[in-house]
């Protein structure tokens, strides 16, 4: 299939949150699409210490000239979604430049040790006053609670994917993308499936970055 020129190549994105939130999902959605495309897709997974509740990374690395390894060098990441803004930073840290474009989901999910005391979750504000300076653009959603709206927080991570279509960082279209849904899920799941898309998509489109 043809493909269009990419504004850097390769076009390193990263997704990440924590175990449980489907973030894997998003990078296997995205990649098989854009690979339909006729672009040269990589895609690597890293888990923390227990797979529900440590955090998660994928990485997706897109390619027009050759296949990379699928592992993101620190410093190289393009694209930031962050699924759990802790976890958004984090990667900023280790992986975020000045011209990172960063799509945040603003519900935290408390880590044990904050549950058990050992440990402080940060501010909020000042959590999200760290995003936005090491981004060159960010767009803020509480994705979760569009989700819970629809009837099931498991549907943050379609609503944190149709907002990173509707940035248009990366070369796919709405229709593209809910072709590839249609095909992974079973028809009488798809109504929740394809609104919480839409939501987030319509979200960036809409409001810009911050």
């Amino acid at each position: 299939m043809s493909k269009d020129k990419l504004s850097v190549d390769p076009l390193n994105i990263v997704v990440c949150g924590v175990g449980g939130q489907g973030n894997i999902l998003i990078a296997r959605l995205a990649g098989r699409s854009l690979a339909k495309r006729g672009y040269i897709v990589t895609i690597g997974e890293t888990y923390g210490a227990s797979q529900r509740g440590g955090d998660v990374m994928s990485n997706i690395r897109l390619s027009v000239r050759h296949r990379y390894g699928p592992l993101i060098p620190p410093g190289g990441a393009h694209i930031v979604l962050g699924l759990e803004p802790l976890e958004t930073l984090r990667i900023l840290v280790d992986f975020g430049n000045p011209q990172v474009a960063t799509i945040t989901n603003t519900r935290p999910i408390l880590p044990v040790t904050v549950g058990m005391g050992v440990t402080q979750y940060p501010d909020y504000d000042e959590l999200r006053r760290a995003i936005a300076q090491l981004s060159r653009q960010v767009w803020f959603l509480d994705a979760t609670e569009v989700a819970l709206g629809l009837g099931s927080v498991r549907l943050t991570n379609m609503v944190m994917l149709g907002a990173l279509v509707g940035s248009s960082l990366l070369p796919i279209t709405k229709a593209q993308l809910e072709e590839e849904i249609k095909e992974r899920f079973p028809k009488d799941t798809l109504k929740p499936i394809l609104e919480a898309f839409r939501k987030g998509l319509s979200h960036t489109r809409a409001t810009g970055c911050a």
